[in-house]
């Protein structure tokens, strides 16, 4: 082969190579797109750090540029949750971790996982500078919330790990919002409570005596090398799943996109906290940053999630419904 020729063809194979790898990239940028589906999407959130990465999607929801007919629906309690669920008036909503469990037991395997959406939020926050570790907490009155969900059998392992019984050696009383703890910090002089963000901010905004003795997640982490504090999940109906697979999909690209802004344009999604009814813009804009906001599917929602669950099955096997969920528990994706 001459010089010519040889030129010629090395050309020829820069082309073709260019060629395929412009085919491929356009291939994958395609398949990253959100698929307009337009199917009605019934959502339930709660007000707190769960709902805080849903609101870019629940923004575009309402210019009508999502991908789905979503209803979103507020709710102040996870038992409000779980009935809709149960019942079919809800396909998909942001709960508790372990109540993910529970209800997977519950139903039967009907309420499958998704995604993790919010690591540890919780915060041990106390009027004084009497709490620096875990035993400090011994004798003392702790005001919380979540009676039967992650924040009570996280505080309760975190106890009793330390040799201390939450049934003997502190009084919990527990609340049914986190705005009900708020009030109780502002009107005691030495009161000690566990709260998630946003809430911590909202209430050191009310109460300059309040500050933040320990983060749950730490001491969790302190104990466990392999796992942290799962504090949300994504969950849905299996049957939904099933007959709305693509739907779906494409509401999960939406929502991993929705996080990430979250977590990058703090003052925009700040903002579209307050429009939502969910939190104040100023105090989000504080807390943002302390909401462990994420966004796992997969492999790494399944491992982290199962670790967790892990931990408080051996604490008390009611704590995720009697028993450890099966394989069938963890969706995962067919794109």
């Amino acid at each position: 082969m001459n010089m010519k020729k040889r030129v010629l063809a090395f050309v020829l194979a820069a082309v073709m190579i260019i060629g395929m790898t412009a085919c491929g990239t356009k291939e994958n940028k395609d398949s990253d797109e959100i698929k307009k589906t337009a199917e009605d999407i019934n959502i339930a959130v709660m007000t707190g750090p769960t709902a805080i990465g849903l609101v870019k999607v629940m923004s575009d929801n309402e210019a009508g540029t999502a991908a789905n007919n979503y209803h979103f629906n507020v709710y102040g309690t996870a038992d409000e949750i779980s009935t809709g669920l149960l019942k079919g008036e809800l396909d998909v909503a942001c709960i508790p971790c372990n109540l993910a469990s529970v209800l997977y037991n519950k139903s039967e395997g009907e309420i499958i996982t998704a995604a993790v959406n919010t690591l540890g939020v919780l915060y041990i926050v106390e009027t004084g500078n009497s709490i620096q570790s875990v035993e400090d907490l011994r004798g003392r009155t702790i005001y919380s919330t979540g009676q039967g969900t992650t924040p009570e059998f996280t505080l309760r392992y975190l106890l009793s790990s330390s040799g201390i019984d939450p049934d003997k050696d502190v009084t919990i009383e527990y609340k049914s919002e986190a705005a009900e703890v708020a009030a109780m910090l502002a009107e005691a002089a030495d009161a000690v409570a566990m709260l998630p963000q946003p809430y911590v901010t909202a209430a050191m905004n009310q109460n300059e005596n309040l500050r933040i003795a320990l983060s749950v997640t730490d001491e969790w982490e302190r104990l466990n090398e392999d796992s942290t504090v799962v504090t949300g999940v994504l969950v849905a109906r299996k049957s939904f799943l099933e007959e709305h697979t693509e739907a779906f999909e494409s509401f999960l690209k939406e929502y991993k996109l929705s996080a990430e802004y979250t977590n990058e344009n703090v003052e925009e999604a700040a903002k579209l906290i307050e429009h939502f009814g969910i939190f104040k813009e100023a105090i989000a804009k504080k807390a943002i940053p302390y909401c462990n906001v994420t966004f796992l599917t997969g492999e790494e929602m399944k491992k982290q999630i199962s670790a967790y669950l892990q931990v408080l099955y051996d604490q008390k096997p009611a704590s995720v419904g009697g028993k450890l969920p099966a394989d069938d528990f963890y969706y995962q994706s067919e794109k």
